[in-house]
C-alpha cells in the first residue's frame, strides 16, 4: 500500500472508529425497534407511524405506505433518509481532510515538498478515503443483516447487499464532491457548503418530483435518483444506475487532479 494512503488511513482513524460505532448504534437500536413493536402488532404500529406525518414529509421519507414490513421499515430507517445523512456526513468530513483541511492548517504546503507529485497526492488521499468508506460500508453491512436476520424481518441478504452498495456509491461521490471541492479552493467550509446543498436539494428533488411535474427533470441531475430510484432493497441490483454514480464519481476525481494541479496553493 502507498505510504501517503497508509498515512491518511492512519489520520482517518478516529473519525472511522467513531463514525463506525456511532453508525452501528444508531442501525442496531432502530432495527431492534421492529423486533418489539412492529413485528408484534404491525398494522396498529404501522397506522400510528405513518399518522405522525403528514403527506409532504411520508414523501420526504419514502411514502412508509409499507412500514409495518421487515423490507418498508428497513428502506425507511437504513437506506432512505437518516441512514445515508448519516454516512454522508461521515465522507464530507473526511473528503474534508484530504485537501482542504492540511491546506488551512498549513501543513499541505509541507507535503508538497516532498517528492510526491500533485496528482499523486489527490489520488493516494482519494484512495484512502474510499477505503475508509469501503471500512465503515462493510462493517454497517454486517451489522445491518445480522439484526435484521435476528430481528425476523425477512430480507433476504442479497438485496441488503444492493443496497449497501448503493449507499457506499452515494457517499463515495460525495466524499469525492468534497475532496474536489477542496482541490479546487483550498477551504472546508465551501466544500461542505456545496455538499451540503447538492446534498439537501437533491433529496427533495428526488423525492418531491415524483409527483411535482414542474420540478421533475431535475431528478436527472440528482445523485440521489440513482441511488434510490431502482429500489434495490425491493427489486436487487440497478446496475445502470450505480454505473453512473461510478461515472460521475471517476468525474470528480478527474476534476479535482486538473484543479489541485493548477492551483497555486502557495508553495
Amino acid at each position: 500500500m502507498p505510504t501517503l494512503v497508509r498515512k491518511s488511513l492512519r489520520e482517518y482513524r478516529r473519525a472511522l472508529v467513531g463514525w463506525t460505532v456511532g453508525l452501528c448504534a444508531f442501525l442496531g437500536m432502530y432495527i431492534s425497534i421492529y423486533a418489539s413493536m412492529m413485528k408484534q402488532d404491525p398494522e396498529t404500529f404501522g397506522a400510528q407511524a405513518i399518522a405522525k406525518y403528514p403527506g409532504a414529509l411520508r414523501d420526504l421519507m419514502g411514502g412508509m405506505s409499507d412500514i409495518a414490513t421487515g423490507r418498508g421499515y428497513l428502506q425507511a430507517i437504513a437506506y432512505q433518509l437518516l441512514g445515508p445523512l448519516l454516512f454522508t456526513m461521515c465522507a464530507a468530513i473526511l473528503g474534508n481532510r484530504a485537501v482542504a483541511g492540511p491546506e488551512e492548517a498549513k501543513t499541505l504546503e509541507l507535503t508538497l515538498t516532498l517528492p510526491v507529485d500533485r496528482r499523486r497526492l489527490v489520488l493516494e488521499r482519494w484512495a484512502a478515503l474510499a477505503l475508509g468508506l469501503l471500512a465503515v460500508a462493510l462493517v454497517t453491512l454486517a451489522l445491518v443483516a445480522g439484526a435484521s436476520s435476528a430481528a425476523g424481518m425477512g430480507v433476504p441478504f442479497g438485496d441488503i447487499l444492493a443496497a449497501h452498495t448503493g449507499l457506499f456509491l452515494l457517499v463515495l461521490f460525495f466524499g469525492t464532491l468534497t475532496l474536489c471541492v477542496g482541490a479546487a479552493f483550498g477551504r472546508k467550509q465551501v466544500a461542505l457548503a456545496v455538499v451540503g446543498v447538492w446534498g439537501v436539494a437533491g433529496y427533495i428533488i428526488e423525492t418531491m418530483g415524483r409527483s411535482i411535474d414542474a420540478i421533475s427533470w431535475l431528478r436527472w441531475i440528482s445523485p440521489v435518483h440513482y441511488y434510490l430510484d431502482g429500489r434495490p432493497l425491493y427489486q436487487g441490483w440497478p446496475y445502470g444506475d450505480y454505473l453512473v454514480l461510478l461515472g460521475a464519481t471517476a468525474v470528480l476525481l478527474m476534476t479535482a487532479l486538473l484543479a489541485f494541479e493548477r492551483r497555486d496553493v502557495g508553495v
